[in-house]
């Protein structure tokens, strides 16, 4: 992803400077025909920290093989399926606090190979995210993750439009405050096929990420404390039938039963939808106007509201090691450095979210000095948001549960089943997992 030319004062700073330079400094070992091969995400946001891996083969004389370049849900299907054939040679794997309670035995505890003084520079609380039984399986990047609303601000600069907006709804049009006015504000918008008020990941892990953050947010939960599945009751309902509506509205994309984050990425940066729940590492993207025909005209807010708290579904990404490595030091030196003070501020520049507190306090203090409004703006509505922040729950059948839910929802937000049928059915199938895995 190419830099905003509009985040760029956020490298000028004195301590941002004097992080890179001891960065810089690092010595990342001697490791001369050394060849790691490594499985990774894919996708537009992550390429800027992929291109700094020619600096690390430079000062270490060793090649990095990206043997696979993936979306995580199928990076995830193909680790899985390493897993089961005993392929897992390969040495450094993208991961995510998500996904990693499932891959048990597959990658090392950096607890034993990194140095402690290196570990305590990470926030605490995405190291603890980091480690599953006592250990670490993975060291965070700059990828915190909790969404907020991307808007379209010209939408709101129309006196016409806000008059015709409060005859209809019988409030005033301003940044939707909660998931009832982000539906009213998304159908008033939409004008299909050529503009769309919102837009929504429809499969695999993202819809049934934001469905359980929706349920949260309407007061209910996922499971209960015994892993028992809670999310088809009357919170579920409410959930599930704001997507339906929305699909039903044609105010979302009639593709969006098929995207996941890329597509959303990407049609927001057309222009062409007005309000869009997405990730920190868009943000530059966004506001680039080499990348984006929303820059300058793009707003930040803090998530919108659900009958009871906002959203808040929350992980962050990170690099692993295998057990199966035959070159450990190397690969735990790539992911080091690919996780370092100077990849994280390089990357956070973008707008994701660090988690090095050295470089969290730099980015907070460069767009302090105002001289990024677009930035302040972002990282106060992240700041806010990440107040409300959780995670999916930490057991190892998170992904099989996901697989079993997705196309349920699909199944109601399409018109095949109802919200109650398709809630039901989900529920029953997660059931069925939950006591085979032996939790009740």
């Amino acid at each position: 992803m190419k830099k905003s030319s509009i985040l760029t004062g956020l490298m000028v700073g004195t301590a941002i400077v004097a992080a890179v330079e001891s960065a810089s400094a690092s010595d990342w070992g001697n490791f001369d025909g050394v060849t790691i091969e490594a499985k990774l995400i894919g996708g537009q946001q992550y390429e800027g920290l992929y291109g700094r891996i020619a600096e690390w083969e430079a000062a270490t004389g060793a090649k990095v093989d990206i043997i696979s370049k993936k979306s995580h849900f199928e990076i995830d299907k193909e680790i899985k399926s390493d897993m089961a054939a005993g392929t897992t040679s390969w040495c450094v794997g993208s991961n995510h606090s998500s996904f990693a309670p499932q891959y048990e035995g597959l990658y090392v505890d950096l607890n034993e190979l990194v140095p402690a003084e290196t570990i305590a520079e990470f926030v605490p609380g995405n190291i603890g995210a980091s480690t599953v039984d006592g250990q670490l399986l993975m060291l965070p990047r700059a990828q915190f993750d909790v969404s907020v609303l991307y808007y379209l601000k010209s939408n709101y600069e129309d006196a016409d439009r806000a008059a015709a907006f409060k005859e209809k709804y019988g409030y005033d049009l301003a940044v939707p405050e909660t998931w009832e006015q982000v539906k009213d504000q998304a159908i008033f918008f939409a004008d299909p096929p050529n503009f769309y008020g919102t837009q929504y990941a429809g499969k695999d892990e993202a819809i049934v990420g934001r469905f359980y953050e929706m349920v949260v947010a309407e007061g209910g939960n996922y499971l209960d404390e015994n892993k028992k599945p809670i999310f088809n009751s009357e919170a579920g309902q409410r959930a599930l039938q704001w997507f339906v509506d929305l699909y039903e509205a044609k105010a979302v994309p009639a593709g969006t039963t098929s995207y996941v984050w890329d597509d959303l990425g990407q049609g927001f940066a057309s222009g062409t939808v007005a309000l869009n729940l997405d990730w920190p590492g868009w943000a530059g993207f966004f506001n680039d106007p080499e990348s984006s025909k929303a820059a300058g005209n793009v707003g930040v807010a803090v998530q919108p509201m659900g009958s009871a708290t906002r959203t808040g579904w929350s992980g962050h990404h990170g690099f692993s090691v295998t057990s199966d490595c035959a070159n450990k030091e190397a690969a735990v030196s790539l992911v080091q450095f690919l996780t370092s003070e100077e990849s994280q501020l390089a990357e956070s520049a973008g707008g994701s979210l660090p988690t090095r507190t050295a470089v969290w306090e730099a980015n907070v203090a460069a767009a302090q000095s105002g001289d990024d409004a677009f930035r302040a703006e972002a990282l106060a509505a992240f700041a806010e948001g990440a107040k409300y922040a959780f995670a999916v729950p930490p057991i190892p059948e998170w992904g099989e549960t996901t697989n079993l839910v997705f196309p349920e929802l699909q199944a109601a937000i399409v018109g095949d089943k109802t919200v109650q049928q398709a809630l039901d059915d989900a529920a029953a199938a997660v059931d069925e997992l939950m006591r085979e895995s032996g939790y009740y």
